[in-house]
């Protein structure tokens, strides 16, 4: 009998949604590249709930939501601080060791 798997996407998703996770996840793609960041971003609000609840919650359209944190996007701090808290996320900053 084959072996019932899931894809990597919905079990990165799905462990996405603990906010420890997240948090590591995040200050692990920031230390790569700005565009890494804002992907993980996107998949970190993929795994709490859909796009448009986000945008919603962060006061901005869905539509801007997506081109924010897209490839090209450049998120203002607004956005970027409305949608980190909707996730219950937080920036900190620490000197570079």
């Amino acid at each position: 009998m084959p072996k019932r798997t899931q894809s990597y996407r919905s079990w990165q998703i799905e462990k996405l949604k603990d906010p420890a996770i997240a948090s590591d996840y995040l200050n692990e793609a920031l230390s790569d590249s700005p565009k890494m960041f804002l992907k993980a971003l996107g998949l970190v609000a993929q795994s709490r709930q859909n796009f448009k609840q986000v945008a919603r919650d962060a006061g901005i359209t869905r539509e801007a939501l997506y081109r924010s944190l897209s490839e090209e996007g450049n998120p203002t701090f607004d956005t970027l601080h409305s949608v980190l808290d909707v996730l219950d996320l937080k920036i900190e900053f620490h000197p570079k060791t």
